[in-house]
């Protein structure tokens, strides 16, 4: 009778404490199948490599395809009242030309006079500076090492100059204007010919796909990101609109001068989240130092464009969009570092409809929901 009592008693304590078994360890390495890992990994940066690498292809050709979505739209309307799709490629590409052009005409002027005072602006804003850095580099223990050196340097040895010659401003700008004018031919010439195909690629891939499921998910995928994409180019473009129109009369108030120019500039920078507005305020608070006199009038400058930014991130954005478009801040920044990092201004220009991208894929593909909850804000 006592051992019937204590053989359940010992099975609690064996199933209270259990021992750690050597087969449960190669279970789990063999569930997780490490070698699958690390080749995903090594695939993973190889994509990466490639795009990095080829960016001069894959740079045209990702912007074409997201203006493709939002133009897809536009030529299926044209279409309806008999309108064929290279017809209405030529209109759309014509319509897109033809405000770029004006846009660049309108602020050639401006923008050449600026660049033409940049070495003078710059003079100016040292001159204005070189009392606080004396300052500072009085109080710092390096300032006064360097002082020292350079009085070391100054005695009677003879020292040899080496002058390096840098280019010139024609030389420096020369080379990144003739990448622009490729990439933007290019990226033109395979808008034409995608607005051209109409819905040719979406059903060649209903065609290829195996099951009826399948084909519906890659319609209704496809349906959405064309919705979702051109929704969100529209209206943030509206929205950066009337922010650089309020930038513009901002600064006219404040007395900066052209403020067309710096409220065009703050339209396009605001595509960038974050670092646009960073970059905005940098600028115009640089111009507003040179150009205007008193601490009070240069800093209302920035103060200003900082009110309408917290205005149009936290106010308008948020209503304009919705809660679908509400992506998280930290992925978003993380999102936006890595794409600037590999393809420059036009990898963080697209950072965020990319993103999207990722995001209405990841909805709708099971095994990558955790992934899209993550995205989600």
């Amino acid at each position: 009778m006592r051992e019937s009592s204590e053989e359940p008693s010992s099975k609690r304590r064996r199933q209270r404490s259990p021992r750690s078994n050597p087969g449960d360890l190669a279970e789990l390495f063999s569930a997780v199948n490490v070698r699958s890992v690390a080749l995903t990994g090594m695939f993973i940066l190889a994509v990466f490599a490639a795009l990095k690498a080829a960016s001069v292809f894959f740079v045209p050709l990702t912007l074409a395809l997201l203006l493709n979505f939002v133009f897809a739209s536009t030529i299926r309307a044209l279409e309806r009242i008999w309108i064929p799709p290279p017809l209405g490629a030529v209109l759309v590409l014509g319509c897109l030309i033809g405000a770029a052009g004006f846009g660049a005409y309108k602020l050639a002027v401006p923008a050449r006079d600026w660049l033409t005072k940049l070495p003078v602006t710059a003079r100016q804003i040292e001159r204005k500076l070189a009392e606080i850095k004396r300052s500072v580099r009085t109080m710092t223990r390096a300032g006064q090492e360097v002082d020292r050196l350079t009085d070391m340097g100054d005695s009677g040895e003879k020292t040899q100059k080496v002058e390096v010659k840098k280019p010139s401003i024609g030389e420096t700008l020369l080379e990144p204007t003739q990448d622009f004018l490729i990439g933007t031919g290019t990226v033109l010439i395979l808008l034409f010919f995608l607005l051209s195909s109409g819905d040719l690629f979406l059903r060649k891939l209903v065609t290829v796909l195996p099951t009826l499921e399948d084909k519906k998910a890659a319609v209704e995928i496809s349906r959405q990101i064309e919705r979702d994409i051109s929704r969100y180019l529209v209206s943030i473009s509206i929205i950066n609109a009337f922010f650089g129109a309020a930038i513009g009369v901002a600064m006219f108030f404040l007395g900066l001068p052209n403020p067309l120019l710096w409220g065009v500039m703050a339209g396009l920078l605001h595509f960038i989240p974050f670092l646009g507005a960073m970059i905005g305020i940098t600028v115009v608070t640089l111009v507003a130092a040179v150009t205007l006199d008193g601490l009070s009038a240069i800093l209302l400058v920035p103060a200003a464009y900082l009110a309408l930014n917290l205005l149009e991130e936290y106010v308008c954005v948020p209503l304009a969009l919705g809660r679908r478009f509400m992506l998280n801040p930290v992925v978003l920044f993380v999102w936006l570092i890595f794409w600037g990092w590999m393809w420059s201004v036009p990898g963080a220009l697209m950072a965020v409809p990319l993103l999207a991208i990722l995001k209405i894929v990841c909805d709708h593909l099971p095994p990558l929901a955790p992934l899209g909850e993550f995205i989600e804000r």
